[in-house]
This record gives C-alpha cells, structure tokens and sequence, in this order.
C-alpha cells in the first residue's frame, strides 16, 4: 500500500489548489466578454478604465479585511452599516461641531477600530458565532447612524464636509488625487486623451489617479505580505483551519481574531473616509450591502467558508471582477439591475468551487 506521505502531486492538482485560480480565470473570461460586448463603447478609454478601477478600488478596500477575517474562521457582517456610521460621525464632528476635519477623521477611525474590537471581544468571551455577534452590530450601528443624523441634522444627509476640509492637511489623503502633474504633462504632449471644449478645455480627460486606488493597493500589498511573508500570517491560517490545534502550539488564537476584526473595521472606515471626501457628504444609508459584496468578493478569490485557506490578491480579483461586470453592464446599455443577477450566481458557483477544492485539500468524499 502506497504512502500517502509520499504520492507525487501532479501540476494540474497543484494548480486546482491554489485559492487564486478561479478568481484568475473568471477575470480574464470578463475581461474577454466584455471587449467582445462593449470595446467600443469608451469602456476600455482611459476615463472608461478610470472608473471600473476606482468601483473595483471600492470593493477591494473593505475586501483585504473581510479576507483576513475569513480566513481567520470569523465574519463581520456590520461592515456595511459601519460604513455610513462613520462617515457621519465625520461628517457631524467636522460641520456640526467645528471640529477640524483631521481630528474629526481620526476620531472616526479610532471609535471604528475601538468597536471592531468589542465584537472581537464579544465573539472570544461568549462564543456565540461571529455571524450572531456582527449581525447585531449591523443593526445597531445602522439604527445609531440613522438616530445621530437625525438628532443633529433633522436629515439623513449631512453636506459641507467638502467646504469644511478646504486647507486641510489629512483630507486630501482619502480624498485627493495623485500624479496630476504627470497626466497634465501626458495631455499636453497628446499621450491622453483631453477636453475639447468648455472650462476644462486642454486639460486631461483623467487628472491623476484617485486615493481610493492609492488604498486599495496599498491594503492589497499590505494584507498580501502579512499573509504569506510573516509570521502572523501564519497564525491567521492556523486559527481559521483548527483553532484549538493552534493554541497547543502557542498560537495566540484570541488576540489574532481580535486584532483582525479591528483591521476589518480600519478598512470599512478608510472606504467610508474616501467616500466622504469624494462627495462633500454623509448618508446613514451609505456602505449598504457592502458587507455581503465584500465576502463574495472573497468567496469568488478562493477562500473557504470555514477558514484557514483563501489569498488576498484573489480577493482583489474578485473585486476587480465586481468592478468590470458593473460599469461594463452600464457601457453596454444592459440593465443594471443584473449586476444583482451576476451576484448571486457566481456566489453559488464560487461555493460549489471552493467545495470541491476543500475536499481535495481533506480528501472528503
């Protein structure tokens, strides 16, 4: 009888494996359908390409998190409602009480991470499933952001956050442009595309690439290193695979869950920080949905439901993926409310996947 210790792995089986591959194949069948469909809509122009990179920049940002949590074996469904909280507390801190906008974002972030922490906290010390946990946080944040928008404002929209961050010297790293110098030059020496007409006549058809990008890279890099180049990383995978295995070999299970919903909070608020910045505004219905969006982005990268297996460059295809098929289902003039559709299917097919992976990983029948 064989060794299963010793049973060559062939390429093929190799490659099914890693958590990336299906994400990569769905990219670029996307990719292809819609050059086919839409190429010569401006959906491949440069202000075409701007825009489905800043809506994938959007999902990637709270993706990296929702990943490392995932795979961690947890799951932060108040992600969403997060969102629209803390661009209000942004919003009510800077316009409503004068505060400058830096302290105002700080403090935002500060109160996200603090509370990413308590649901932490709560799902360590109860043991109640994070699903529980975070859906309570769900509803609780959405019903607070509601209630503190109206209690300040009268209104669920709260503007002037734009006119109260003039001159300020945090704002423009959510909400800013970089290399705007660089695409100005590309104009005028004809390498891009500029205006014709009107004010911005000569000025490039994309001033520089937007902040929110900048992030989405950044966290990308960032979760990417952590995850495979640490030893954090390691614990990541070890507390979302077999957690009491871990913590007989010193892995610190707890403190690692909860240092990974505090990151999954950080990255809600640097989308909701950017989003406020982008608009000039607050809305207590902003960041809805965001949650599920973010964990089929990571669903769709290959990792598993149960923890301990999943890539964050394959979160960040499967936001990409989000990003293309919704601006493309715009360039091609088809109905939006099929972008829902596309959700919803390739969330069944990625679990069907990411099944028969985990039992070729196990060896399950």
């Amino acid at each position: 009888m064989t060794d299963e210790r010793l049973q060559q792995v062939s390429k093929f089986r190799r490659a099914l494996i890693r958590p990336e591959l299906g994400a990569t194949a769905g990219a670029i069948l996307v990719f292809g359908f819609f050059l086919v469909i839409a190429g010569n809509s401006g959906m491949f122009a440069l202000q075409g390409i701007e825009n489905w990179t800043v809506v994938s920049a959007q999902f990637a940002v709270i993706a990296v998190g929702a990943c490392l949590l995932m795979i961690a074996g947890e799951f932060d469904l108040s992600v969403g409602s997060m969102i629209g909280f803390a661009g209000t507390i942004i919003a009510i801190l800077s316009v409503q009480l004068g505060w400058p906008v830096w302290l105002a974002i700080i403090s935002s972030f500060a109160i996200c991470i603090a509370i990413g922490a308590l649901n932490g906290f709560l799902v360590i010390r109860t043991g109640l499933p994070s699903f529980i946990v975070t859906l309570a946080s769900l509803y609780i944040l959405r019903g607070l952001t509601i209630w503190l928008s109206i209690r300040t404002t009268r209104q669920t929209i709260i503007g002037g956050v734009k006119e109260a961050a003039a001159g300020d010297w945090l704002a423009p790293v959510f909400g800013g442009k970089i290399l705007t110098g660089l695409f100005t030059w590309m104009g005028q020496h004809g390498w891009i595309a500029t205006f014709a007409q009107g004010p911005k006549a000569g000025q490039p058809v994309v001033a520089g690439v937007s902040m929110l990008v900048v992030w989405a890279l950044a966290l990308i890099v960032f979760g990417h290193v952590l995850l495979t180049r640490t030893k954090f990383g390691n614990w990541i995978f070890a507390a979302g695979g077999d957690a009491q295995a871990a913590r007989y070999v010193g892995v610190p299970v707890n403190r690692v869950k909860v240092l990974m919903f505090m990151f999954t909070a950080f990255c809600a608020c640097v989308f909701a920080t950017c989003q406020v910045m982008e608009f000039g505004s607050a809305a207590a219905d902003r960041g809805l949905l965001k949650e599920f969006e973010a964990i089929i982005c990571v669903v769709i990268g290959g990792a598993l439901l149960t923890g301990g297996y999943g890539s964050v460059i394959g979160a960040a295809l499967g936001a990409l993926i989000f990003g293309v098929v919704q601006q493309g289902l715009f360039f091609s003039g088809a109905e939006s409310s099929l972008f829902r559709v596309f959700l919803g299917t390739i969330l069944i097919l990625a679990v069907i996947l990411n099944t028969y992976i985990r039992r070729m990983i196990t060896g399950e029948r």
